[in-house]
């Protein structure tokens, strides 16, 4: 893979980050946007602790897909001040993904505030997303292709991304939105991914209060180099191509997938897997 730096600047003015990033459709970290949010001294896992303990929490790891899982399905459930206890007592492959906190934890919307940089972002579904150690997302987009702001809280996280354009050399499995599950893409085995090394696209490591704008589709390959937890806000495709992709990958692929897996079983997933290769590899 050829993997450049993410672009960092400290501060931005809305005018620099439409005409530089959103415009462009670029990434770019911005490491001091939310000094001024109470969550910028207030949030760590105690304070998570604190505040969620009692509340059940879905969990996910990085098992490989299987036919009996539905779309999203969580692998685990657990109250929240039991999984922040793992979290800080060992390393765990449980992840909490698109936990919505305003729903779960209202008061904690008085911790942050919507960045004005010029994105519309979405106020009311703000997502919060938590790793321990050496846990990770597989490669993936979002459904709705939204950009978005990504802030993380304690720790260090590490971050690869790739555009849309970049597809035909990711694996990408069909009627999903990730990529073969096999990858690790910390550390990419080339001689069994040979297209891998023609893939552009980017990296970084995010710390504490830094914030990541991901621009709309992009994939993106999260990895919690400590324990610790980020939070995203979004903001609709402003492509109108994109908006109908989107609306399909809601309303019809999820369904479609999971039709599939509950018809040809775990037939569909190897599928699927197989069929992510030999396309790909068919474009060497």
């Amino acid at each position: 893979m050829n993997l450049q730096e993410i672009p960092r600047v400290k501060t931005i003015t809305k005018e620099d980050f439409l005409e530089h990033y959103y415009k462009p459709q670029k990434p770019v970290v911005i490491e001091s946007l939310i000094e001024d949010w109470p969550a910028y001294t207030k949030w760590n896992l105690d304070y998570m602790k604190q505040e969620a303990k009692d509340i059940v929490v879905p969990l996910y790891d990085d098992r490989p897909v299987d036919y009996k899982d539905g779309f999203n399905e969580p692998h685990a459930k657990m109250k929240m001040g039991d999984y922040i206890d793992l979290l800080k007592s060992e390393p765990t492959k449980f992840r909490i993904f698109l936990w919505n906190l305003l729903k779960e934890v209202p008061k904690l919307q008085e911790d942050y505030k919507i960045p004005k940089i010029g994105l519309k972002l979405l106020k009311r579904v703000p997502m919060l997303f938590f790793g321990g150690k050496d846990s990770y997302t597989f490669m993936h987009y979002d459904l709705d292709l939204s950009n978005i702001l990504h802030f993380h809280f304690e720790g260090k996280k590490e971050i690869i991304l790739f555009s849309q354009s970049e597809s035909k050399f990711l694996y990408k499995v069909p009627h999903a939105i990730i990529t073969h599950e096999s990858i690790d893409f910390s550390n990419p085995d080339y001689s069994k991914w040979p297209a891998l090394k023609k893939a552009n696209g980017y990296k970084t490591d995010l710390n504490h209060g830094e914030a990541l704008y991901m621009p709309e589709g992009y994939w993106h390959y999260m990895k919690y180099i400590t324990p610790g937890f980020s939070m995203s806000l979004r903001a609709v495709t402003r492509n109108p191509k994109n908006f109908i992709t989107a609306a399909y990958n809601i309303f019809i692929l999820r369904y479609f997938d999971n039709l599939m897996r509950r018809i040809k079983g775990q037939k569909w997933i190897d599928w699927k897997n197989n069929k992510a290769i030999l396309k790909t590899n068919s474009r060497l």
